[in-house]
């Protein structure tokens, strides 16, 4: 096959819906249970950074002349931390692989990074877990990953939370058991735009998502995230039509905020939301504060977002008290995410 590898451009419409074409083809085979954007919600995904990285795309063709569009890659570089690393999102239309697409776009990919000073490459391939649907058959992915020498630097699961079927009243109990240990700490709830009063504790706690959670053996650094960071991830939520849902528990005596966590829907998704960080200043952990905070965020969410069905959120491995906290709440496990890692 005459493949070629070729840069796109955000302003090329019609090789953006090719490249969501094949994004789309790849994971109705590879994981058909996450939901779907628009082509509009994708174009404005695509085309807009997020902060603190810039994202570039190729397009990959077969055939003579313009060929037909059989392969994309995302490349991310991080600037204002991690500035050793890239992140590659690379898909092959399934009915092409297994002929040297996936290839042609990974050494691109190792070209663009090295060219721009990054030594350490990071994708995702996802797999099976006991009692989930299949994944991956043949282990294809695993086996291309290893063929071009990354290894597994960190291995999460995938749980999802079905609001069909889970017994609500669990939560309930869980609430009403932590809340004897938790004390002094009232909450607070907001959508969309965080509180001025709140912005940089709210900083202060993303930024410690990459101390605080299990990183295996990736080599990350912490993001440094202060409050005008912070006010530009949120105006990306926003061009990105994305509807977040915030709760925190708040320390009465000082004031600071001591737990948070958050969950967005996706524009032209009702039924589908993400459950995104979760996280505890080190100063008030041992009273409970994550399950709290996470119990009154369903209910926040869904006060707001009745239609939702299902709720996915990813924990590492080895993240064995936010998994506990999850499983009190009803999520399950579906399948098994590997972050790789390559030094190139």
């Amino acid at each position: 096959m005459n493949i070629h590898v070729t840069p796109l451009a955000r302003t090329d419409i019609a090789g953006l819906e090719a490249f969501i074409a094949i994004e789309a083809a790849a994971q109705r085979e590879d994981v058909p249970d996450f939901p779907v954007l628009s082509t509009r919600a994708s174009i404005i995904r695509l085309s807009h950074d997020w902060p603190g990285q810039r994202s570039h795309l190729f397009l990959a063709t077969a055939g003579e002349g313009p060929g037909r569009p059989v392969g994309v890659l995302r490349v991310d570089l991080p600037y204002l931390d991690n500035t050793e690393l890239a992140s590659l999102s690379l898909y092959v239309h399934p009915a092409h692989r297994r002929h040297g697409v996936g290839r042609a776009l990974y050494e691109v990919a190792v070209t663009f990074a090295r060219e721009n000073g990054r030594r350490v490459i990071h994708a995702e391939t996802v797999t099976t877990v006991p009692g989930g649907p299949p994944r991956d058959p043949g282990d294809g992915h695993r086996a291309f990953a290893e063929a071009m020498g990354a290894k597994v630097g960190l291995a999460e699961v995938r749980r999802r939370l079905d609001l069909d079927t889970v017994d609500r009243s669990g939560w309930d109990e869980a609430s009403a058991a932590a809340g004897t240990h938790a004390v002094g700490y009232s909450f607070v709830q907001w959508t969309g735009t965080t509180p001025d009063d709140l912005i940089a504790d709210v900083a202060a706690l993303d930024s410690r998502l990459n101390l605080d959670a299990p990183m295996g053996d990736l080599t990350i650094e912490a993001e440094r995230i202060d409050a005008a960071r912070t006010r530009e991830i949120e105006e990306a939520i926003r061009i990105r039509d994305r509807r977040p849902y915030h709760c925190g528990l708040r320390h009465d005596a000082s004031g600071a905020l001591a737990a948070w966590t958050h969950l967005t829907c996706d524009p032209d998704q009702t039924e589908h939301a993400w459950q995104q960080i979760t996280i505890v200043d080190p100063a008030h952990r041992g009273h409970r504060l994550g399950i709290l905070v996470k119990v009154e965020n369903l209910r926040h969410a869904l006060a707001h977002e009745p239609g939702i069905r299902w709720i996915d959120t990813w924990n590492a491995a080895e993240n064995t008290h936010m998994i506990a906290i999850n499983e009190a709440l009803g999520f399950r496990p579906v399948d098994g995410w590997q972050i790789w890692q390559a030094e190139i």
